[in-house]
Order: structure tokens, then sequence, then C-alpha cells
């Protein structure tokens, strides 16, 4: 893990998306985060010491979702599957399905594994996945401020951690969509996550706190920043998942995801900067998300 020292930054933005509205000032106490995200290899150290099944891995109760297809209720989560050409940016199923049998284990369904993808961040984790890990490794999960802070590298402007441009000198600074999305791809890991510390460090030796994958915060999710508070509570009862209805948004009380992923694109999510968040229901899960830890210093 790496030391923070803490301090006062300007959270959010009010430049790009209105959900990272207003911009305001905020302040972390010191922590410590993980250098990179939980990876493959770690969370296979936890499953095994802990016999712990995810989310993805168990199967739905029919009495929850009376009517649902039988196919429905299996274990699974989702899979992206890039296009064969252009299709509706609007339509997000165009690239996303429900994939039986998708897990950390097997992040394309059956027939893949992780077997070569040890320092890989694990992915298909839900909410209750990554805290389980957290609490077993006598740590936590970051708050949005945290996560957001962190990215930043120690850096207190710029759209993004290493600047105002998104591809300084053409070149990408973190692993995120290059080409035409969900159909042009192009590089070795281009439509899923790439080894962690695929790119450089930022200024607080930190690596992947943009791109590669979005990372699980405890703050609830809102369509605005309320400065000046601290973190969300939850806006109510959650119910199950139900993959029939499942999306990257998914049901339930959405936590922040913060970071970006692979699959951030200018063309459509241009979402690979620390002010940037996502909302995400906590019994779901897909390729491109993941988490790392905190702890308090």
């Amino acid at each position: 893990m790496v030391l923070l020292p803490g301090g006062t930054f300007t959270m959010g933005s009010d430049v790009f998306y209105p959900d990272e509205r207003p911009a305001h000032e905020a302040s972390v106490d010191a922590f410590w985060m993980d250098r990179h995200p939980v990876t493959n290899a770690e969370f296979e150290r936890f499953v095994g010491s802990t016999g712990y099944v995810t989310v993805a891995e168990r199967a739905l109760e029919e009495a929850d979702f009376p009517g649902t297809a039988a196919e429905d209720l299996a274990p699974g989560s989702l899979v992206f599957s890039p296009t064969p050409g252009p299709v509706d940016l609007g339509d997000w199923r165009q690239w996303w399905r429900w994939q039986p049998g998708a897990s950390w284990r097997h992040p394309e369904g059956p027939g893949s594994s992780i077997h070569d993808r040890a320092g890989h961040p694990v992915v298909h984790v839900a909410f209750a996945d990554a805290a389980a890990y957290a609490a077993w490794a006598g740590k936590r999960l970051p708050t949005e401020a945290e996560a957001e802070y962190a990215a930043r590298g120690g850096t207190t402007d710029g759209a993004f951690a290493w600047g105002e441009e998104a591809f300084p000198g053409g070149e990408p600074r973190a692993h995120t969509w290059i080409g035409r999305f969900p159909y042009e791809l192009r590089g070795a890991h281009a439509g899923r996550a790439a080894p962690v510390g695929s790119f450089a460090p930022n200024g607080y030796g930190l690596v992947d706190t943009i791109g590669n994958v979005w990372e699980w915060t405890t703050d609830y999710y809102a369509p605005r920043h309320r400065s000046g508070v601290g973190p969300r509570r939850p806006p109510g009862r959650a119910p199950r998942r139900s993959p029939a209805r499942a999306a990257p948004g998914g049901r339930g009380a959405p936590r922040v995801l913060k970071g970006g992923s692979h699959l951030c694109s200018p063309d459509y999510c241009l979402r690979f900067r620390p002010a940037a968040r996502s909302p995400q229901a906590e019994d779901s899960s897909t390729t491109h998300i993941g988490f790392r830890c905190a702890r308090d210093a």
C-alpha cells in the first residue's frame, strides 16, 4: 500500500457531465491506498482461504422472481462484446450481453479462464464481494473523495490526471478505449482489462487509478454532488439483481464507481478523468468493474 498525505482539493467538475457538478472543495485525512487494483491472484488467495462465493456465482431464488425463465435464474454476469461495426451509442444492449456462467474465474463465460491473467485486475465482482475481500485483508473500500484524491496523484488542476489533453502527443496515458467505440479494437488488451501497472504510476506511485477497470467506492450515488457533507446514505432497500433487466447501471441502490475503464472512449464515455463517476447497483458485476482497498492512516 501507499500512504497518501491527505489534504484539500477541488472535487468534481463543472465542465463535463452533469453528475460531476458542482466542483467544490473537499478534504480527506491521510490514508493508505493499494498501489494497484486487486488482482486475480490476490482474489484467488482470498477465495482459497475463505471459500467465498461471489454474487455472480450464486443462482437467484425463483421465489424472489416469480415467472422468470429458468435460464435467467442461473449464475452469470454482464460481458462486453464488441460489435461488427457502428451502432446506436444510445443503446448499451448493442455491446453488453448477459452471460450465464461468467464470473471472476471465467471472465468471458464458460470456456474462458484466468489461467494466464494472474496479474490482471479481478472483475465480475459486486460491491459485497469487494467489501468481503477488504474485510478479510484487514482493510476497507475507499470513499469517493479518497478515490478522486488518489487519482489526481498530487495534481490540483487539469481535466485529466496528467493535464488538459486526453492523449498528450497522441499517446494514451492509461488503459482506455483507442479507436471508434464499440467496434474498433486496437492494442494487445483492447476490449478487456490489462495487467496492472501497464502504464506509468501517478505522482503518488499508484497505478491504474485511471482506466483499466472502474473501482467500487463506499459512497451511494446521487446525480449531483452536495458539498460540505460526508458519504451518501442508502436511498432505500435494494432489490436483488435480475439478469433479465441487468444493465451497466443495474438495479437497486447504486454505489459510486470511480476511475473509468478500458471501455471509456472520447466518442462515447469520456470518463477516464479523476472527477468522473458512474452509478452501479451493489449487486451487479461486469467485465470492466474491479476494486482496490484503502486503510486509515
